[in-house]
């Protein structure tokens, strides 16, 4: 709806009053909550422009807008047996896990941590370090860990992410 009412601006704003029909029926209970979002709030300041009134209509009723909105291009395909999934694009380039490496010599507790698991025990064992990188452990520096946010969050194969995602993303390899 939001999109619409932008799309068209030119056409609604001092048209007069506009019905518009949806099959959303959340939007009407979050509009009646006291307790709204600051999302919500900045929506509705937008709707506040324009003279309209929102009727529910259930999508199975609503057949023209279904129709208006199932474009062509945007067919269902059915999936290749024979192709991969990919979960996830972004891991560490080998530039930054030499980084990483090199930065390991620095940092007195990475220094600690890593000689305690090179150590040949079998409570070690357990916890294998590969090619010399403890893969969890980022070292404390500062210029290192900026480099590794902005993989995850600002180079082009990151996609921007939100704080959570990020943070989310970079767990997944990092400690």
């Amino acid at each position: 709806m939001k999109y619409a009412l932008a799309k068209l601006q030119v056409y609604l704003l001092g048209s007069g009053p506009f019905v518009v029909y949806t099959d959303h029926a959340s939007r009407q209970t979050a509009v009646k909550s006291p307790h709204i979002s600051q999302r919500m709030a900045r929506w509705l300041s937008l709707f506040a422009e324009y003279d309209f009134r929102v009727e529910y209509k259930p999508g199975r009723l609503n057949v023209v807008a279904d129709a208006l909105s199932c474009r062509p291009d945007y067919a269902v395909k059915t999936a290749d047996a024979n192709r991969i999934g990919i979960k996830r694009v972004s891991a560490p380039s080998s530039s930054l896990i030499d980084d990483v490496k090199a930065a390991y010599a620095s940092d007195a507790d990475a220094k600690q941590l890593l000689s305690y698991a090179s150590a040949p025990s079998d409570e070690t064992r357990r916890n294998a370090v590969d090619d010399d990188v403890i893969r969890i452990v980022v070292p404390n520096d500062y210029d290192l860990r900026m480099r590794i946010i902005y993989e995850y969050h600002d180079a082009p194969t990151a996609g921007h992410p939100g704080r959570e995602k990020t943070y989310l993303l970079l767990t997944h390899d990092f400690y």
